[in-house]
C-alpha cells in the first residue's frame, strides 16, 4: 500500500515537510456525547485460517507504480484454507397468521419494488391463494416464508454471500433482529408493514438511491439494474454504522468522516491495484492512531533486493537514510525504517486490527493523489492530509485536547494514541453513490466485482444459508502496502 521498491537503493526520498496543522477546535463543536468504552463487535469474517497479508506490526513496502495492472490477474496460487463448513440453508420459523395481517404482507410485497427488491421473490401469488383458503396451517406456513424471506432480504441484503467478492465484513444484524423476533413483532403489534419498514437502511445515501430508482425511467434498465444492486450494498452493511465512523468508497477514490451519517470531512485515497492487491471490503474498528509510525521493511526487500545487506554493511547509508538493521542468530536480517518524512507510512497510520492486513495511512508519496485513478497500492488504504484525519480521531476518539493532538503530530517521535470510544471503519464498494459534492454518481468498477451482483438479481432469489461472509482465501502477500 505504498511507494516504491528498492533497486540498489530503496526510493523513498520524496520531498515533504510536515505539515503545519492548527488545532481543530470546530471539532469539539460536533458534540458527539460521552466516549462509548464498550468493547466493539468483530465485523470481520476471519473463518479462514490462512495467513494474512502481513503482520499489521510488519507492514510491507510499494513496489514501483507503473499504473493499473490487468484486472484478470490470477489469485495467488500458493494462498491456502483450512476447509470451512458447509453453509446451510435457514429455516424459517412458522408462526399463526390473521387474515389480516396476511393481506398487510400481501401488500407490503406488491411494494416492495421501492426497495429495490422484487415482489415475484416473495411469492405473492401463493399467498393471495392461502389467504383466499382462509386463516389456517396452509396461510401460516407460506404467510411466514413470504415474511421471512422479505426481511431476510431488506435486513441482509438479496445478494448471495458467494457472489460477493471479496466481502469479508459479518454484518450483526441478524443477530441483532433474528428473523423469528422480528416475525413476533409483527404479528403481536399487528403493523407488519410498520415491522417491515424498520429494516431498511437508515443512512442517507441510500435514501437518494431509493429516489433515484424511482425517478428512473423503465427504459433505463441497465441504470435501475446498478442502482438496485448498491442498494443492496448498504443492506449488507450493519443498519446501525456508529455515532462517529469512518467510510470509505474505493471506487470512488474517497475517504469521509462521519458524525451522525453526516460527513464532516473527506479526503482523497490510494487503494489496491487490480487483481491480487484488490482492497477487500471490510467492517473493523480502530484500535489507535500511531503519529511518525516505524515500518519493518519485508523480507521481499530486505533480502531479495538487497538492502538488509546495504544496512548492515554501510551504516552510515543506514542512519542518513533513516534505517536500522539486526543480524539475527539465523543469518536473516531486520530492517525497520525509522519515524520520519520519507518513512514508508508517512507520518500517520490507523491501526484497526483485521487478518488482512489492511490500514489507512498517510505516504511521502503524495503525488498519486492528483491522479484521477488512484488504483496504485498492494491493498491498504493511503489517506490525503493523513496527519490532520489522526488528529481529529484523536480528540475524537481519544478525547485529546487539540493542542496536544497537534503536538504529539509534530513531535517527530512514535507516538500511539489508544482510541477509548468505538470508533468504526467500513471499506465499501459502491459503483453508483452520492459522491462527497452531494451529486448521485457512477463510478468505475475497477475490480469487476459488479458481475456477479448484477447477475444473482437477473437469476431467481436464492434461500438463505449459513454463510456470512466471503470464503475465498486471504491471498499471503509479503508486500501489502
Amino acid at each position: 500500500m505504498l511507494m516504491a521498491s528498492v533497486a540498489g537503493q530503496p526510493a523513498l526520498a520524496q520531498k515533504s515537510s510536515t505539515p503545519k496543522i492548527k488545532p481543530q477546535a470546530s471539532v469539539s463543536e460536533w458534540d458527539i456525547g460521552a466516549p462509548d468504552t464498550s468493547t466493539a463487535p468483530v465485523r470481520s469474517s476471519s473463518v479462514q485460517a490462512t495467513p494474512a497479508r502481513s503482520s499489521t506490526s510488519a507492514p510491507t513496502p510499494p513496489a514501483s507504480v507503473q499504473g493499473l495492472p490487468p484486472a484478470a490477474e490470477d489469485a495467488d496460487p500458493s494462498s491456502t484454507a483450512e476447509p470451512v463448513v458447509q453453509p446451510v440453508p435457514v429455516r424459517e420459523p412458522i408462526m399463526n397468521w390473521s387474515m389480516a395481517d396476511a393481506q398487510v404482507l400481501l401488500k407490503t410485497i406488491q411494494g416492495i419494488k421501492s426497495e429495490g427488491l422484487f415482489a415475484k421473490d416473495y411469492q405473492p401469488e401463493a399467498l393471495k391463494a392461502a389467504i383466499a383458503q382462509g386463516e389456517g396451517p396452509a396461510l401460516d406456513q407460506v404467510a411466514s416464508r413470504s415474511f421471512a424471506w422479505l426481511i431476510e432480504d431488506l435486513r441482509d441484503g438479496r445478494t448471495p454471500v458467494p457472489a460477493r467478492v471479496q466481502w469479508f465484513a459479518v454484518d450483526p444484524d441478524q443477530d441483532k433482529m433474528p428473523t423469528a423476533a422480528v416475525m413476533q413483532q409483527a404479528l403481536d403489534s399487528h403493523d407488519v408493514a410498520g415491522v417491515v419498514t424498520t429494516l431498511a437502511p437508515t443512512h442517507p445515501d441510500y435514501a437518494v438511491l431509493k429516489q433515484a430508482l424511482a425517478d428512473t425511467p423503465e427504459a433505463q434498465a441497465a441504470r435501475k439494474s446498478l442502482i438496485r444492486v448498491n442498494m443492496d450494498r448498504w443492506r449488507w452493511l450493519t443498519r446501525d454504522l456508529g455515532e462517529v465512523y469512518l467510510i470509505t468508497n474505493v471506487p470512488e477514490f474517497q475517504l469521509r468522516l462521519t458524525v451522525r451519517n453526516r460527513n464532516i470531512r473527506t479526503y482523497k485515497t490510494v487503494v489496491g491495484k487490480p487483481g491480487r492487491t484488490a482492497t477487500p471490503q471490510l467492517a473493523e474498528t480502530v484500535s489507535a492512531v500511531v503519529f511518525n509510525p516505524t515500518w519493518t521493511v519485508p523480507q521481499s526487500i530486505v533480502k531479495g533486493e538487497g538492502l538488509g545487506a546495504r544496512v548492515i554493511g554501510s551504516p552510515g547509508w543506514a542512519k542518513a537514510n533513516g534505517y536500522k538493521g539486526i543480524k539475527n542468530g539465523d543469518g536473516t536480517i531486520t530492517v525497520v525504517q525509522q519515524p520520519g518524512k520519507n518513512n514508508a507510512l508517512g507520518l500517520m497510520k490507523i491501526d484497526m486490527p483485521n487478518p488482512h492486513a489492511i490500514y489507512l495511512h498517510d505516504t511521502p508519496a503524495k503525488q498519486y493523489f492528483n491522479s484521477e485513478v488512484r488504483a496504485f497500492s498492494h491493498g491498504c488504504i493511503r489517506t490525503e492530509r493523513a496527519v490532520e484525519l489522526g488528529m481529529t480521531m484523536a480528540i475524537l476518539g481519544a478525547q485529546m485536547p487539540a493542542d496536544q493532538a497537534a503536538d504529539l503530530s509534530r513531535a517527530g517521535v512514535y507516538q500511539k494514541v489508544e482510541m477509548t470510544r468505538t470508533f468504526p471503519v467500513y471499506i465499501t464498494y459502491m459503483t453508483m453513490a452520492r459522491s462527497i459534492d452531494g451529486e448521485l454518481k457512477k463510478f468505475a468498477d475497477i475490480y469487476g466485482r459488479d458481475t456477479p451482483v448484477l447477475a444473482s438479481f437477473a437469476a431467481p432469489r436464492q434461500t438463505k444459508t449459513t454463510q456470512r461472509a466471503s470464503e475465498e482465501p486471504i491471498i499471503q502477500l509479503d508486500n501489502p502496502l
